[in-house]
């Protein structure tokens, strides 16, 4: 007696399927696992520090004059010895008043106009090789932020106790000062939360390494020393170091030290943004993807986590939905010759299948996010909070047309503009600044 698949209905297509749903379901499933842990396990502690080390705070800003000294006033307000912290804003080709607002809040202020070499990397190396030459050996480690961000008054005490642990690179957690600006922004922040709570907090616990993002994070001098400055310049130069650091096994650790940052309000500029970083790691996946799979051939799981992070997966999700599509089309041109009605069907419901399954993921992930961190969500229209989770999964799901556009458009780097000043209190007291509601343009 022969056995044939087409005997359990399994024909080319839903074989198919069935192999890219267990491809995703392999790869991802220890996030998973991850989320369980940051429900269960809470948040990672760590010992208090026996030292107090000293530390400069650098931020690159263009053109930041509404929000400069908010961050600059709330580094200084923390609960940690002034003299051993120094703030340093370099301008970066600035046409407003940035450098006067800096200085007025305390800052040590630089000017910088080199219009060759654009963006917040290059800006970062010049700041820092010129710390280290005219500071020498002053500060034991940076924190690396942008204009617009804010910190919580233990932000420093807490980062402290990783570094005093022997940590050379940390991150932290990435929390928003403007969660109901608009649908868009409220996305953003629940990722960011997300983020930092169930995949570095999970990391931290796990004792594997994290990913440094965007800003609100730090590194050792000894690294940038040794390095002669910042040598990461894609467009994405965060993950570009997070995975340098995995490749070159240095482990990043994750603190619940808590800062607050600026986040767009309209599709439109969060298109532009996110077509940067989604270009920024095809670039980073393409440099250290081999050095990625040498260091999983070693059994380093942070490695395969890092290539999880950095991989296109959304490309696999429109391999999927491309394949469908093109056998319904060729059994619909062939009139039932080349597949039956029913394979077509199958083919029809696996597209459908593919966009629902992604809806209803990023749903329950915004939900658990909101129902786990709502201590965190500081939002005046409550009502914000609620929508976000049906509008949270269509953010994260415009990443598919991203994914494709970012692999062949030229993309640059663009400064995205700042101009919600709120201080600490505003933000975490519900009182944050009026800002205007772009949803209808978004």
């Amino acid at each position: 007696m022969q056995f044939s698949f087409n005997d359990m209905g399994m024909t080319p297509i839903v074989i198919f399927n069935l192999v890219i749903g267990a491809l995703f379901t392999i790869a991802y499933f220890y996030q998973g696992i991850y989320m369980l842990m940051g429900i269960f396990r809470g948040m990672v502690r760590l010992p208090p520090a026996k030292k107090q080390h000293r530390y400069a705070y650098f931020i690159a800003a263009h053109n930041e004059e509404p929000v400069i000294g908010n961050l600059v006033r709330s580094i200084y307000a923390q609960d940690y010895p002034r003299e051993l912290m120094d703030v340093f804003v370099v301008c970066d080709a600035c046409t407003d008043n940035t450098h006067a607002e800096a200085e007025k809040a305390g800052a040590i202020v630089w000017d910088r106009n080199d219009l060759a070499r654009k963006g917040k990397s290059w800006v970062m190396d010049y700041g820092f090789n010129r710390i280290l030459n005219e500071y020498g050996d002053r500060y034991e480690a940076f924190f690396v932020f942008d204009a617009d961000n804010i910190v919580a008054p233990d932000y420093t005490a807490k980062m402290n106790d990783a570094f005093d642990a022997g940590y050379l690179v940390c991150t932290s957690y990435r929390n928003s000062k403007n969660f109901d600006s608009s649908w868009i922004s409220a996305a953003y922040a629940i990722w960011f939360i997300r983020e930092a709570k169930f995949l570095n907090n999970a990391r931290m616990m796990s004792h594997t390494s994290c990913a440094i993002s965007g800003s609100g994070w730090m590194v050792a001098a000894s690294i940038v020393r040794g390095m002669h400055g910042w040598d990461f310049h894609t467009l994405t130069e965060d993950i570009q170091f997070s995975t340098f650091c995995c490749a070159n096994n240095i482990q990043i650790g994750f603190v619940p030290a808590e800062f607050f940052d600026e986040q767009p309000l309209t599709f439109k500029a969060s298109w532009i943004q996110r077509m940067r970083w989604t270009k920024g790691f095809y670039q980073v996946f393409f440099s250290y993807g081999r050095d990625l799979v040498r260091g999983i051939a070693h059994g380093r799981f942070a490695s395969y986590d890092m290539l999880m992070t950095i991989a296109p997966g959304m490309v696999l999700t429109l391999l999927s939905v491309f394949v469908n599509g093109t056998y319904l089309l060729i059994g619909a041109l062939s009139h039932g010759f080349l597949a039956t009605q029913s394979e077509m069907t199958l083919a029809w419901g696996s597209i459908v299948g593919v966009f629902t399954g992604m809806y209803q993921v990023f749903f329950l992930l915004a939900l658990i996010t909101t129902v786990v961190e709502r201590k965190h969500i500081h939002a005046k229209k409550k009502w914000r909070v609620v929508a976000n989770l049906f509008t949270f999964p269509i953010f994260m799901m415009s990443y598919i047309p991203l994914a494709v556009v970012a692999l062949f458009a030229k993309v640059e780097w663009v400064p995205t503009k700042h101009d919600i000043a709120v201080d600490f209190e505003d933000v975490v007291g519900g009182d944050g600044a009026a800002v205007p509601d772009p949803d209808a343009e978004a």
